[in-house]
């Protein structure tokens, strides 16, 4: 009796086992090991698994670049894309168009600055591991001109009635622990002047969808958009040093609504330039990277 309930149990045991290898091999798919985790194959036939674009929309009380007041009531919108070449290398292009929509010249509202501008950029990027490295050349258009005067004096960047510039800039980025810090040397063509400027900032996370981003960035010019507004405005030094506290918020895994504070503080080649010597602006933007 023992001897055919063995041989009883032995060929159920066999019969199931041939009926489980019968049902995966008639699925196609054979069942999984334990603790073994199913390698899943990606998509092929894709060039690039992202696009590496980035469209931004934003508005700003006041514009200020390099130091320097363009206008008030600043909306904006830009693309920018990064193509790469090879595992470090890699290629950008951009775009920004900017314009503004109402500036007062001055208090009494006797005069008012119609301005937009379109930057055109290509760049180049190394990633070295311990920083990164870019060659970028900017193209500026400037389609209502800036620096020019008004008939209660003169306003902007001093040069003449600029209508368009083009620059060379070199890059460097990197991180000391937790604190992202970058600096900038750019020449302009159009006025044979340079530009060198430095900043540091630090995301502070304080959930997964929103952070507190404190930063702090400054300049020098040399020769650069500074003479020729006021007698004796010297035509090189420390432009400006704007600390600023940013929250951008992760809305969805796409998009980022980034609102912001700064303060302008003019510095000795802004001092006589600037309508404001320094103040509070504040504006925001809304991120969607594909």
């Amino acid at each position: 009796m023992k001897l055919k309930s063995m041989t009883s149990v032995i060929t159920k045991s066999a019969l199931v086992l041939a009926a489980a290898a019968s049902l995966n091999a008639f699925a196609g798919t054979p069942a999984p090991a334990k603790g073994v985790t199913p390698v899943v194959e990606e998509d092929a036939g894709a060039l690039f698994d992202t696009l590496g674009a980035t469209v931004e929309v934003g508005y700003d009380t006041r514009l200020y670049y390099r130091g320097l007041w363009f206008a008030d009531n600043v909306t904006w919108a830009g693309l920018s894309l990064s193509v790469p070449l090879t595992e470090q290398l890699s290629l950008g292009f951009g775009a920004l168009y900017v314009s503004t929509v109402d500036t007062l010249v001055n208090d009494e509202g006797a005069d008012t600055l119609d301005y937009s501008e379109l930057d055109l950029s290509t760049s180049l990027t190394y990633d070295a591991g311990f920083a990164k490295f870019g060659l970028v050349y900017t193209h500026y258009e400037f389609f209502d001109g800036f620096g020019g005067t008004t008939a209660n004096g003169p306003f902007g960047a001093g040069e003449g009635n600029v209508s368009s510039a083009d620059e060379v800039g070199i890059t460097v980025s990197t991180t000391a622990g937790p604190l992202n810090i970058y600096t900038g040397f750019y020449y302009d063509f159009r006025i044979g002047g340079s530009y060198a400027e430095v900043g540091f900032d630090l995301p502070i996370e304080i959930t997964s969808w929103l952070s507190i981003v404190p930063a702090v960035k400054g300049g020098y010019g040399f020769d650069y958009y500074t003479s020729g507004v006021v007698p004796g405005v010297q035509s090189s030094g420390f432009t400006h040093v704007i600390p600023s506290i940013s929250a951008p918020i992760k809305l969805t895994k796409i998009a980022t609504l980034t609102p912001y504070i700064a303060y302008n503080l003019s510095l000795d080649a802004r001092h006589e330039l600037n309508t404001t010597d320094s103040e509070i602006f504040g504006g925001v933007k809304l991120s969607v990277s594909f």
